[in-house]
């Protein structure tokens, strides 16, 4: 699709994949490809799951900092809102998103994981918002994601030290849901996306919708917006499919309609 953001759809699973050598760092140009490869995914009926890889050396290092350094204030005023717009399209694709985490995944490449449902990492990964490190703090989203992932004492301790988190500690935080072989990040992740071909997609939607719009309102107003979508989806083809397959003891055979 890109030149640094390449889409590939195989056995109904997306993958978007970095590939900016040596890093993978997040230029401006990367961040545009970025959003729109997800907001491709999203709309693609071939693509059932989406997988978010960066190679097998390295996720993302981060946003790409010699980029920044010459920008001023109001460069950044300007170009944070596509900065964090590019990784909100992750975050929106409206289908399970897997982040398959090889080497590291820091400031921008932490915060890019953080859009994903679920994260898959390899041993020897290395996870971290150092941004404090260089007198900033994450701006594509970390300072809200990562309290919302695992908790604000964990995510401060995380943004006010700067420092790098092993894999066996990401597990242990949440912050990463599988910790694999290092060369078996990808397969994992293609595997686990897997699980969800061929499944009931406007559910699967109306699912990750519920849930993360839940998450920014109190209970009451959650408790609607779950009201609306179940409801909802009893005007669906799969709904009835998988209502009648269970009526039957049959296994429901989702159109995705």
């Amino acid at each position: 699709m890109g030149e640094f953001v390449h889409v590939e759809v195989a056995d109904q699973i997306a993958t978007i994949r970095l590939d900016r050598p040596k890093m993978n760092a997040l230029n401006s140009q990367m961040q545009r490809e970025l959003g729109e490869a997800a907001r491709a995914v999203d709309t693609d009926p071939e693509a059932h799951a989406v997988v978010v890889y960066g190679g097998e050396r390295v996720f993302a290092a981060g946003v790409d900092i010699k980029e920044m350094v010459v920008m001023s204030y109001a460069d950044m005023a300007a170009h944070s809102r596509a900065l964090q717009g590019c990784f909100t399209a992750v975050a929106a694709i409206g289908k399970p998103v897997i982040a398959a985490v090889t080497g590291y995944a820091l400031g921008g490449g932490c915060e890019l994981a953080l859009c994903a449902d679920f994260r898959v990492a390899g041993e020897s990964a290395k996870l971290g918002q150092p941004e404090i490190q260089l007198g900033l703090i994450p701006g594509a989203g970390g300072s809200q994601r990562l309290p919302r992932l695992i908790g604000p004492a964990r995510a401060k301790d995380l943004i006010y030290s700067g420092r790098h988190v092993a894999a066996a500690e990401a597990l242990a935080l949440g912050l990463v849901d599988r910790v694999v072989p290092d060369a078996e990040v990808y397969a994992a992740a293609l595997a686990w996306a897997g699980t969800f071909v061929g499944g009931p997609a406007v559910a699967l939607r109306a699912a990750k919708q519920a849930v993360d719009q839940g998450l920014e309102v109190d209970l009451d107003t959650g408790l609607e917006i779950e009201r609306l979508q179940f409801s909802g989806l009893f005007a669906t083809d799969d709904a009835k499919i998988g209502m009648t397959a269970f009526a039957d003891k049959a296994q429901p055979k989702f159109t995705g309609r």
